[in-house]
């Protein structure tokens, strides 16, 4: 997804009810209560009509630099918001009734979310759950009971929504609201009008000027681990992103956060204050555990501090909603509290059944996920950050180079790798070396090569072609580089890059290869590929079932030699990383069932 502004950030690209009472984990809001979104069915056209009308939505690349170049006001963003719901039918206080958990970070709060809301539907609780991006189907942002909603509801809330704003439009509002802004409208109505208990809402990018934070009056907030990213967007220190995040902190409504460097805590503490919002900070998992280790849906051990802050997200949430099963508290010397802390540790507590359940059945794909089939296995993780990259690289090492190696010896380890937007990809490649891959490829987050027009859900407009290749040809040149200052092992530097002059058609079909734009010797261990379907089958080797096997003969010299070792070798690990859009590619078409 393409960088913004303040006040621009994702949504460009992209009275509380009664509780009743309940006997041991469960409570469930008063239902009779909930929503006035509008009821009114609105004559529309198909989901993939929908699908196709919502990508009208987004923002073109080149008017996305214009728009940074501006650096329109953000508050006045957010009025804007304010004004698109209105028009929808929804005014700002109906969002009370949501009983929303708000959550922002830069790492891991997707994950937070994850777990958050699997625990409270552990406990019979009716969850919505609002998250970005999608892998897939964008269906997947807008989740009732943990599931993606039907292209159905979609396709009924879509149309109701859009329809609306189209109806009121006039000369002072002419507009129609960003993907991001449109979805996060949407979500609102379908949570409401679908009566769920409560809702999980990820932020889209920083906090402050979100689209999400037109929510006034939260259950709970959450902050996960702050790292640098988007900082076209938010500021190129963790103290401007600290400021950003902070800002959904809302006066009286309790806030948690996960161990931060010094620094960035002291500024949400300072924003939690000057926004008279009670913070604290999360114990560790480990305070959690007595005896036996918690088991966690989702692997590595970055994802305990995930965990742990969605443990106090999920009790604070049931305690203020007056539900009964919340854990007891650990006795806790009093001296810890605040031991040359700037924010009041959390105290923590014995999870209950249900929240041991939740922990434990958490799913979240394209994060920390191994798919194995037959002799090649697939680890996907969408890291995208040096800090995510370093937990993705422990991941890694642990769960695929500690398997034992096969009896012959004969293992292929291939990164696959892209990065979008103003990340420091040098920096990521280079904490990718001490895995020891075999073979580096690297391709857009285009499906197919056609993909830019056929494949409607995964349609990015703020990308072009162009620019996606010349950043997988530097990439590859990058990774060259290191690779020479480590150890020499590949003395063979591109010549300079000129896209148009690379993008060549192969004669036997038609499709685009990248050739290089002189031969290359046999030990060359990278590659590019003009996109995901070619490269995924050029690793499988017609190994793996769900992939086709490799159509001709790249042109590339590496390309042959490698095939021969990927289809003779005993296991083939292949590692996804750099992006969530290129891990969601990967998915589906590793994994075809997500698409129906």
């Amino acid at each position: 997804m393409a960088e913004m502004p303040p006040g621009w950030l994702a949504e460009d690209t992209e009275p509380n009810g009664a509780l009743q009472r309940g006997h041991g984990d469960g409570c469930r809001p008063d239902a009779a209560v909930m929503g006035t979104a509008l009821t009114t069915p609105v004559a529309g056209g198909s989901f993939q009509d929908a699908i196709r009308t919502l990508n009208t939505l987004q923002t073109n690349a080149s008017f996305l630099e214009q728009v940074k170049r501006e650096r329109g006001d953000p508050q006045a963003q957010l009025e804007a918001m304010r004004g698109f719901l209105e028009r929808s039918g929804l005014k700002v206080e109906d969002l009370d009734q949501l009983n929303i958990i708000h959550v922002t970070g830069t790492k891991g709060k997707g994950s937070a979310c994850a777990f958050t809301e699997c625990i409270l539907r552990s406990y019979g609780l009716k969850t919505g759950f609002y998250s970005s991006p999608h892998l897939v189907q964008v269906r997947e942002r807008i989740r009732i009971n943990g599931q993606p909603i039907s292209r159905e509801l979609f396709s009924k809330y879509f149309w109701l929504v859009y329809n609306r704003l189209e109806e009121t439009k006039d000369p002072a509002h002419g507009s129609m609201p960003a993907y991001f802004r449109f979805l996060t409208i949407m979500a609102f109505h379908v949570f409401l009008q679908e009566k769920v208990d409560l809702a999980v809402v990820e932020v889209g990018i920083g906090g402050a000027y979100d689209c999400t934070n037109i929510i006034r009056a939260p259950v709970v907030c959450g902050v996960s681990s702050l790292g640098i990213d988007h900082t076209s967007i938010l500021g190129d220190t963790m103290e401007k992103i600290a400021w950003q995040k902070g800002g959904i902190f809302k006066p009286g409504v309790p806030a948690f956060t996960v161990a931060q460097p010094e620094r960035p805590l002291e500024v949400l503490r300072d924003r939690a204050q000057e926004r008279e919002c009670p913070l604290y900070l999360c114990p560790e998992l480990d305070d959690f555990e007595d005896h036996d280790a918690l088991e966690l849906g989702l692997a590595g051990s970055h994802q305990r501090g995930n965990a742990a802050l969605a443990l106090q997200l999920a009790r604070t949430w049931l305690q203020r909603r007056g539900c009964w099963g919340l854990g007891e508290l650990k006795e806790m010397p009093s001296s810890t509290v605040l031991a040359g802390r700037p924010v009041p540790l959390a105290p923590a507590f014995q999870p209950t059944d249900a929240m041991i359940q939740g922990l434990r059945d958490t799913e979240w794909l394209g994060r920390t996920q191994v798919l194995p089939h037959g002799p090649v296995t697939w680890y996907l993780d969408g890291a995208h950050t040096t800090s995510s990259i370093q937990a993705c690289v422990r991941w890694f090492r642990q769960a695929a180079l500690g398997q034992d190696k096969p009896h012959d010896g004969s293992e292929v380890r291939v990164l696959l790798f892209n990065a979008t937007g103003d990340r420091d990809t040098a920096a990521l490649l280079k904490l990718l070396l001490p895995c020891h891959f075999d073979y580096a490829v690297f391709c857009p987050n285009f499906t197919q090569v056609t993909s830019v027009t056929s494949n409607a859900d995964q349609q990015n407009f703020n990308v072009t072609v162009e620019n996606a290749l010349t950043r997988c040809l530097e990439n590859q040149q990058t990774w060259t580089r290191l690779l020479e200052e480590k150890g020499g092992q590949d003395p063979w530097l591109p010549a300079p890059l000129r896209v148009g002059g690379l993008l060549q058609p192969a004669p036997s079909r038609g499709t685009l290869l990248l050739v290089p734009p002189s031969p290359r010797p046999l030990n060359s261990p990278s590659l590019v590929f003009p996109c995901l379907a070619q490269a995924l089958r050029w690793v499988a080797q017609g190994r793996d079932p769900h992939l086709a096997a490799p159509m001709g003969a790249h042109p590339h010299p590496a390309a042959s030699s490698g095939a021969v070792l990927l289809r003779e070798a005993a296991a083939i690990r292949v590692l996804v990383t750099g992006s969530l859009h290129l891990v969601g590619g990967a998915l589906r078409l590793l994994d075809p069932t997500l698409s129906q």
